[in-house]
């Protein structure tokens, strides 16, 4: 019988000249093969929200992202408290949504 393999150790390098944005929407689509995750920043009183990032991935790794994300958000949770949603706030994101049209490709 086989022993299953050991996970790999990868050691991940952040550039220091590496700029973090900060983002505070993401529109998600998908194809069959891929989902694509638009990151964007709202701004009070403005009709317009500017992309700064895309992040393309396959169905599988947004699945684990998804689960990644979620053991985060509970350990953080763990050690500073619930994170209030507003009232309706299940319903937030799909109203927010709801109003907002896709990214559109820059004009030539």
């Amino acid at each position: 019988m086989k022993t299953p393999p050991h996970p790999q150790q990868i050691n991940i390098e952040v550039p220091p000249h590496l700029e973090a944005t900060y983002a505070n929407l993401a529109v998600i689509t998908h194809t069959a093969s891929e989902v694509i995750v638009d990151f964007a920043r709202v701004l009070p009183n403005t009709p317009k929200a500017k992309v700064y990032s895309r992040i393309i991935t396959t169905p599988m790794h947004a699945n684990l992202l998804l689960r990644a994300l979620n053991d985060n958000l509970n350990k953080y949770e763990e050690q500073f408290g619930e994170i209030k949603l507003p009232a309706g706030g299940d319903a937030l994101a799909q109203q927010f949504f709801g109003a907002i049209k896709p990214p559109q490709p820059p004009e030539p």
